[in-house]
């Protein structure tokens, strides 16, 4: 075999991975810590409050990862015109999804306007549903810049380029912080708002996190090559947004069927009460930090699959793909080791409040357990969507998480059937649910991978 056309070696492909994870998990660990700081920063305000932020969180972030989750279609679209070295159509795929984020857009704030549809689920009190509400009508104003920054982060993500991005979102977590301390607990003249304060916060530093990006398009000779702005943002093109949509709607609704599973799990146990609710809210909330890394090696894995697909280059993309989940299981486990043996010094991290505390207590065992099944099922997607395959992903997802996760979940944590022991009703049943959940989605989603890139390495021989 002629060296140019060996495969490259295992420690090789890891190297090149974990080179483009890291700034992907500082940017992505920046972004998810605005979430840390509302909840700790709410937590020391009242339970009031950090249970409303427990509720609008959860509606919230349905609406935003459903939304955001469909304009992901761009990565591996453009990651394979990149791999190919097809240049000017990028510039095309970023001007139409800036379209489609702009629709997207339209949509998300409607729902985050009137979101008595998705409260009714948690039939909260009246003051309760007043501060969610709040919440979400603030959060609306940012969601069009949150979804543009969509554009700007695919464009980078799928052109090996992440720091620029990892830069903004950093700089937005160091401006929100003290304007969460700001619209929270009040002062320079302004009232203490509460959980609405968080809202507040998020909506300016989104709208500068966008404006920072637009220069940076705008003046940034790597950008050129593209040729995004050289005859404007010019119309929608229905192919285009056809071809967007036919990828990132299964997409959408595969990143919206995995956050319903958690926020749905929030909204049934909050009938079981404010403590509960924040119990689970601090637990969910360390899960989505540490679901991080094994997502930002997904996405760095999923970015060089895309390349080499696009360059023709299969058996890489295969074993790209192979190194890429294979590390973030290494990972994912060893962080859920830690996280079990540090759980009461975690906790305490997060509230004062001895009765959340508790709460929260038995639920950071399945936080540990399930970091197997989350690198896998989480790794394989993202390699699948290289490929440009979404849609059968998305109904295992929807089979294990709705059916399995969240319909199990809600027959043991209200001991429905009866004869549920103790120590798994309440908020224990629903995460018990939800790991068995990915255990069977990340079997499945391995298995499909595997059959996938046997047809497409076959019909690359003929």
């Amino acid at each position: 075999m002629n060296l140019a056309t060996q495969p490259p070696a295992a420690s090789s492909l890891t190297a090149r991975i974990a080179t483009l994870t890291w700034p992907i998990l500082v940017g992505q660990l920046a972004t998810i810590t605005n979430g840390v700081i509302d909840t700790m920063m709410t937590a020391r305000y009242s339970a009031m409050d950090l249970a409303a932020l427990g509720l609008g969180a959860s509606v919230y972030i349905s609406i935003f990862v459903g939304l955001s989750g469909v304009l992901q279609a761009l990565s591996p679209t453009i990651g394979q015109l990149f791999g190919a070295r097809k240049l000017d159509a990028i510039g095309f795929e970023v001007r139409q999804g800036t379209w489609l984020a702009l629709f997207l857009s339209l949509i998300g704030t409607v729902a985050l306007c009137f979101p008595a549809p998705l409260l009714s689920i948690a039939s909260p009190t009246a003051e309760l549903n007043d501060k969610v509400v709040q919440y979400l009508q603030i959060l609306a104003i940012a969601l069009p810049a949150t979804l543009s920054f969509r554009v700007y982060a695919s464009l980078n993500m799928a052109t090996s380029r992440p720091r620029m991005v990892m830069a903004i979102q950093i700089s937005a977590l160091l401006l929100k912080i003290p304007l969460n301390a700001l619209f929270i607990f009040g002062g320079l003249g302004l009232p203490a708002f509460g959980t609405p304060g968080c809202a507040i916060a998020t909506a300016v530093t989104a709208w500068l996190a966008l404006f920072v990006a637009w220069l940076i398009l705008r003046q940034g000779q790597h950008y050129q090559q593209f040729h995004i702005f050289g005859k404007g943002l010019g119309w929608p093109s229905w192919p285009a947004q056809s071809a967007l949509l036919k990828l990132g709607l299964p997409m959408g609704l595969s990143y919206l069927i995995e956050v319903t599973a958690f926020a749905f799990m929030a909204l049934f146990i909050a009938r079981l009460g404010s403590i509960a609710v924040a119990g689970h809210q601090i637990t969910a909330n360390l899960g989505t930090v540490l679901y991080m890394l094994p997502l930002a090696i997904a996405n760095a894995t999923g970015t060089l699959v895309a390349q080499e697909i696009g360059a023709g280059r299969m058996q890489s993309a295969r074993l790209t793909g192979t190194a890429g989940i294979r590390l973030g299981v290494v990972l994912s486990v060893l962080m859920g080791i830690i996280v079990w043996i540090s759980r009461e010094e975690i906790i305490a991290a997060y509230t004062p409040d001895a009765a959340v505390a508790a709460a929260a207590m038995p639920l950071f065992f399945f936080i540990a357990f399930y970091q197997f099944f989350d690198s896998i099922q989480i790794g394989t997607a993202f390699v699948l969507r290289a490929y440009k395959v979404a849609l059968v992903p998305t109904v295992m997802y929807a089979l294990a998480l709705w059916g399995v996760g969240l319909g199990g979940g809600y027959l043991l944590g209200f001991n429905v059937m009866t004869g549920t022991p103790l120590s798994l009703q309440g908020a224990a049943g629903f995460w018990l649910g939800n790991s068995i959940s990915l255990a069977l989605v990340a079997a499945a989603l391995a298995w499909y991978l595997r059959r996938v890139q046997r047809i497409l390495e076959s019909e690359a021989r003929v």
